[in-house]
């Protein structure tokens, strides 16, 4: 059996990102997610529904998922899966195979379905 510390060593590591609309205002979120080879289309997520799509980390490590947000009045862009931040066990996050992102209008927020502090991070623009 293998445990979650040493998932992020294999190569090609399955990724599993969600992302949550939590939104204050209850407004709304609409995602756009694409990294160099795939784009996810355009998706819009009432308050509390959810958006997923599953990977494989590419053997090189530099996988990055970048997802534009919009609600009214707002945009804003982050990098949602980093391999470097995500698939690496030394970076202050460690390691995920399920990252599960809470987005809220002051900043997206990585939790982990164990509990515990969740992770927020700036808007990169």
């Amino acid at each position: 059996m293998m445990s979650f510390a040493s998932a992020g060593r294999l190569l090609f590591s399955p990724k599993h990102v969600i992302i949550i609309n939590s939104l204050v205002t209850r407004a709304t979120l609409t995602v756009h997610c694409r990294n160099k080879g795939e784009d996810k289309g355009m998706i819009s997520l009432a308050h509390r529904a959810s958006f997923d799509f599953r990977f494989r980390v590419n053997l090189r490590k530099t996988t990055v998922y970048t997802c534009s947000f919009a609600w009214p009045g707002n945009t804003a862009t982050f990098d949602i899966f980093r391999a470097d931040r995500d698939d690496n066990p030394k970076s202050k996050v460690g390691v995920c195979s399920e990252c599960i992102w809470v987005i809220y209008e002051t900043a997206p927020c990585r939790y982990r379905r164990n509990g515990g502090e969740p992770n927020c991070f700036p808007w990169a623009s």
